[in-house]
C-alpha cells in the first residue's frame, strides 16, 4: 500500500505521540499506585504500633483491653482489627465489610490496593499476651487513586490535543513549499513556467532553488528559441523595409480571409501609392525615401488600427495595401488614410504625395479580381491629383438589420438548424488524425447551411455566439457518439468571456462523459491572445474530461504569446498564409522547421491549416509537421 511522505509523518508522529503518552500516562498511574499503598501500609503499621503499645499497658486486663480496641476501631477506617494469641487463638476481633469504591470495578480490579497488614506485639511486661494486626480500609484509597487517574488521562488527552494541533501546524509548513514544488513539477508538464518563494527548511530550500533555476533556463530557452523564429518569421513574411507584411504573405492572408469558413462576411481593402517614388529619390536622397516609406507604413498602421482587425502589406516598392474585415464604412476608412498620409507629407520636403483606392470585398470573392478593382480605384484616384481617394463600393451582400438578423439566428438555434462540415486532418501516413467540423447554419427552414463567415460577424454583434458555440459542441458530441470519430470544433473568444458559457459547456460535456476525449475545442490565436485567463479556464474545464484544447489561425503572434501556451494547450494549427508555398521559399521553410523545434520541444502538437499544394504538404513533413488539413487532403 503507498502512502503519501505526510501521511507517513503523520503516522510516524502519532506512533510516536501514543507511546510517549501511554508509556507517561502508565508510569503516573502505577506511580500513584505504588505511593498510596506504600503509605497505607504505613499507616497500618503507625497504628498497630501505637495500639500495641497502648494495650501492652493494660496489664493483661481483658476487657479494658477490647475496649480499647473497640474505641479506637471505632474512630477510624479500619476493615479489622484482632489480637492473636501466641498460639494462634484469636482474643479480640473487630471486623467492618470493606466499604464499596466509587470506582468502576474493572479498574478496582485492574489497580486494587494490597497493602501489608500492620504488626505489633502485645505483652504484660515480659509475658507476651500476643500479636496485633491492623488493616485498613482501602476504598478511599482506591477511590483517590481513581481521580487521579482520570485527572492525569484528561490533561493527558489536552497535551496530546495540543501536539496535535502544534504539530499540524509545523507539517503544514513543511507540507506548503512540497505542494508548491510539486505544483511547479506539474507546471513544466502543462508547459507553465512557475518560479516559487524558497521555504526557510534548508533541505526543502535547495530543492526549490533547483526548481526554479531549472525553470529560468527552461524559459530563457524558450525566449531565445521564439526570438529566432520571430526573426525567421520577419524575413520570410515581412518587408525589410518597413516591417509590414511582404506582397506574397500579405496576399496569402487576404485569400485566407477570403474563403476563411470562420472569417469575415465583409470588409475593405484599402490600396495606397506614393506617386513618383523614382523622383522622390532623386530628390531627397534614397535615406530620406526609405524613412518616407516607414513613415507612410506607420501612418497606415495606425489607420488600421481604428479596427479590431486588420492586415497591412507592402506590395511593391511604392503600394501598400491595407485589409480591414467587418468594416462598414468604405469612405470613413479610406478617408482617413488619406488624412493620415496628408499630414505626414506636409511635414516632409518637396511636393511628394499619395493617392488611395478603397473597394469593397465579400466573403468568398475572388482575390485577383478585388485587387484589379482595388487597383482601378488607385489610378482613377491618381489621375485627380495629390492625395485622392477613389471608391468602389460596387458587390453584392445580404443585407441585414440587427433585429432581422437576430430573428434568424434565434430561430435556427431553436430549430437547430444546423450541420457540421467535415474535413479530415491528416498525418503523415495519412491516417486521420481528426476531422475539422466548422459550423453552417440555415437561416431559414429549406434553406442552404450558410458558413460562419456570413453570420458570425452580426451573431458577435447579438451576443449569441456562445449558444451557437454551446450547439455546436453538442451536434458534435452527438455525432462522436454515434460513430466514434474524434472532431473539432471552433469556439469564438467571445464566448468564452460570456459568464453562462463555461458553466453550461461543462454540463454539457457531463453529460457526454463517454464522447467527451473525442472533442477537439479550437480558439483563434488573435482572439485567445486577448482572453488568456479564459483560455486557461477552458482548459483545467476541458482536461478535466479528457477534451483537448488548442490554436487555429497561429503562427503570426506565436513567438508573442509565451504566457498563453502555459496555458496547457494540446496543440497548434498554422494559418494557410505560414505555409502557402513553402516548397518553393527557402525562408518560410526555416521559419516552419524553427517554430516547429520550438512548440515540439514544450510538448505541443503542431498542425498545418488550408494545405493547397502535394509540394508544399511534402515540404511541411520534412519539417516534421504532425498534420495538415486542406484541399490536399481529400474531403471526407
Amino acid at each position: 500500500m503507498r502512502m503519501s511522505l505526510i501521511r507517513q509523518v503523520w503516522l510516524l508522529l502519532g506512533v510516536t505521540l501514543a507511546l510517549a503518552i501511554a508509556g507517561g500516562f502508565g508510569i503516573s498511574v502505577e506511580s500513584s499506585r505504588r505511593y498510596l499503598a506504600t503509605q497505607l501500609t504505613m499507616k497500618n503499621n503507625d497504628m498497630a504500633q501505637s495500639l500495641g503499645l497502648s494495650l501492652s499497658q493494660q496489664r493483661g486486663d481483658a476487657t479494658a483491653m477490647e475496649l480499647l480496641l473497640a474505641s479506637q476501631f471505632d474512630t477510624g477506617f479500619y476493615e479489622q482489627m484482632r489480637l492473636v494469641a501466641p498460639d494462634g487463638k484469636v482474643l479480640i476481633d473487630r471486623s467492618a465489610p470493606l466499604n464499596k469504591s466509587n470506582a468502576p470495578a474493572w479498574f478496582v480490579g485492574w489497580m486494587g490496593l494490597s497493602p501489608d497488614v500492620g504488626v505489633a506485639l502485645v505483652s504484660d511486661g515480659w509475658k507476651q499476651i500476643g500479636r496485633l494486626e491492623v488493616r485498613s480500609q482501602s476504598s478511599f484509597t482506591v477511590d483517590q487513586l481513581w481521580r487521579s487517574t482520570l485527572l492525569a488521562a484528561w490533561l493527558l488527552a489536552f497535551l496530546a490535543l495540543m501536539a496535535g494541533a502544534v504539530a499540524r501546524y509545523g507539517l503544514a509548513r513543511i507540507k506548503a513549499p512540497l505542494s508548491a514544488t510539486v505544483q511547479q513539477a506539474m507546471a513544466l508538464t502543462e508547459r507553465r513556467f512557475v518560479t516559487v518563494a524558497e521555504p526557510q527548511v534548508p533541505e526543502l530550500r535547495e530543492v526549490t532553488r533547483a526548481m526554479n533555476l531549472m525553470v529560468d533556463r527552461l524559459r530563457l530557452m524558450f525566449d531565445e528559441q521564439a526570438g529566432q523564429v520571430e526573426v525567421l518569421r520577419r524575413q520570410a513574411h515581412c518587408d525589410d523595409l518597413t516591417g509590414v507584411f511582404n506582397r506574397p504573405h500579405f496576399l496569402g492572408r487576404l485569400k485566407g480571409l477570403l474563403s476563411a469558413e470562420d472569417g469575415s462576411a465583409s470588409g475593405v481593402l484599402v490600396l495606397v501609392r506614393i506617386c513618383d517614388l523614382q523622383g522622390i529619390n532623386r530628390m531627397l536622397g534614397r535615406a530620406e525615401a526609405d524613412a518616407l516609406l516607414r513613415e507612410t507604413a506607420a501612418a497606415i498602421e495606425e489607420s488600421g488600427r481604428r479596427s479590431v482587425r486588420h492586415e497591412i502589406g507592402r506590395l511593391n516598392g511604392s503600394d501598400f495595401a491595407l485589409v480591414l474585415p467587418d468594416v462598414q464604412s468604405l469612405r470613413e476608412s479610406a478617408v482617413d488614410v488619406a488624412a493620415k498620409l496628408r499630414t505626414l507629407f506636409r511635414t516632409r520636403e518637396g511636393d511628394a504625395f499619395a493617392v488611395v483606392g478603397a473597394v469593397r470585398w465579400w466573403h468568398g470573392a475572388s482575390a485577383s479580381s478585388l485587387l484589379a478593382a482595388a487597383d482601378q480605384a488607385l489610378a482613377r484616384a491618381e489621375a485627380r491629383g495629390a492625395f485622392a481617394v477613389d471608391l468602389d463600393d460596387a458587390g453584392d451582400g445580404l443585407v441585414l438589420g440587427e433585429d432581422a438578423w437576430r430573428v434568424r439566428l434565434e430561430q435556427a438555434l431553436a430549430h437547430r438548424w444546423v450541420e457540421l462540415a467535415k474535413f479530415a486532418m491528416v498525418d503523415v501516413h495519412g491516417d486521420v488524425i481528426h476531422f475539422e467540423c466548422p459550423l453552417r447554419l440555415r437561416l431559414e427552414s429549406d434553406g442552404a447551411p450558410v458558413p460562419a463567415a456570413q453570420w458570425l460577424p452580426m451573431a458577435r454583434r447579438t451576443q449569441l455566439t456562445w449558444r451557437i458555440d454551446l450547439l455546436a459542441v453538442d451536434v458534435a458530441l452527438s455525432a462522436i457518439a454515434v460513430d466514434g470519430l474524434p472532431r473539432s470544433v471552433n469556439l469564438s473568444p467571445s464566448s468564452l468571456a460570456d459568464d453562462g458559457f463555461l458553466p453550461a459547456l461543462r454540463q454539457l460535456l457531463l453529460q457526454h462523459r463517454a464522447s467527451a476525449p473525442g472533442l477537439w475545442l479550437e480558439v483563434a490565436e488573435a482572439g485567445a491572445m486577448r482572453s488568456i485567463e479564459l483560455v486557461r479556464a477552458l482548459v483545467d474545464q476541458a482536461h478535466a474530461m479528457g477534451v483537448k484544447v488548442g490554436l487555429e489561425h497561429a503562427g503570426e503572434q506565436v513567438t508573442e504569446s509565451g504566457r498563453l501556451l502555459e496555458a496547457g494547450l494540446d496543440f497548434v494549427k498554422l494559418d494557410a498564409s505560414l505555409v502557402d508555398g513553402i516548397a518553393e521559399s527557402t525562408a518560410r521553410r526555416q521559419h516552419i522547421a524553427s517554430m516547429l523545434l520550438m512548440l515540439h520541444g514544450i510538448g505541443l502538437a503542431v498542425y498545418a491549416e488550408g494545405v493547397n499544394e502535394e509540394a508544399d504538404a511534402q515540404a511541411l513533413w520534412d519539417c516534421g509537421i504532425d498534420g495538415v488539413t486542406g484541399p490536399v487532403v481529400k474531403r471526407a
